[in-house]
């Protein structure tokens, strides 16, 4: 569905990525883990043409997007839920849900996949008319997540969805995603919590330095004693 090939991406002097190839199946969710500033996030804005390629190709469907514009790879159905939610401050919960569609022109279908949000997440219906920057951090998060399911997105990216987020709502965003794979949606997920990440992931990738070093079905690389040390806190 979409596969990302020897893929560069430096900022200046510095190698962010170097080399790396990663496949995303239809219907799966995808995992990338790693330390900070292992490239993770650099991925994700590659993909998306946020950042520009050194050098590498991404394609979706057998089609070359690596020199498409951010806008038109959305057109194309993929979305990414930026890291640290980046929603509309000013606007309110149901204006920076309208913004998320702004590929569209099906205004009926558009109102349709408004209420499908505020049904996912009734927090949200109960806050439509507040100004986002005055939300919680999960309620923004909610509304992040809801915002880019106005896209009808085929592959819905997020990065470090539960960053910053209490324990009790770290679980509620993971069933998010659950919820939303269920839906039919492809998933590819950046995630500091590497054992929630894991543990819902169909495949995993693990980045350290702008490298891959490993990569496996999810449940594998969960059991694997250099990834329970460096990222579960595990000791051999």
């Amino acid at each position: 569905m979409l596969k990302v090939s020897n893929l560069h991406v430096s900022y200046g002097g510095i190698k962010a990525l170097r080399g790396i190839d990663i496949s995303i199946e239809e219907n799966k969710i995808v995992t990338l883990i790693g330390a900070n500033g292992a490239g993770k996030s650099s991925t994700l804005r590659a993909i998306m043409g946020l950042v520009e390629k050194a050098e590498g190709k991404v394609e979706y469907n057998g089609e070359d997007l690596t020199n498409l514009h951010t806008k038109d790879i959305v057109k194309k159905g993929i979305v990414l839920v930026p890291e640290g939610r980046k929603v509309f401050d000013n606007l309110t919960v149901e204006e920076n849900l309208i913004l998320g569609a702004y590929t569209r022109t099906d205004t009926e279908e558009i109102r349709k996949d408004v209420d499908k949000v505020y049904e996912m997440f009734p927090r949200l219906k109960e806050r439509n008319w507040q100004k986002a920057g005055t939300l919680s951090g999960g309620e923004q998060q909610m509304l992040a997540v809801g915002r880019g399911l106005m896209v009808r997105p085929k592959i819905l990216m997020m990065d470090e969805p539960s960053l910053g987020l209490a324990p009790l709502l770290v679980k509620d965003i993971f069933d998010i995603i659950k919820a939303i794979h269920a839906q039919g949606n492809t998933i590819l997920l950046v995630e500091q919590n590497a054992k929630k990440a894991l543990e819902i992931a169909d495949y995993a990738y693990v980045l350290e330095t702008g490298e891959l070093v490993l990569e496996g079905i999810g449940s594998e690389v969960l059991k694997n004693d250099r990834v329970k040390e460096a990222y579960l806190g595990e000791a051999k």
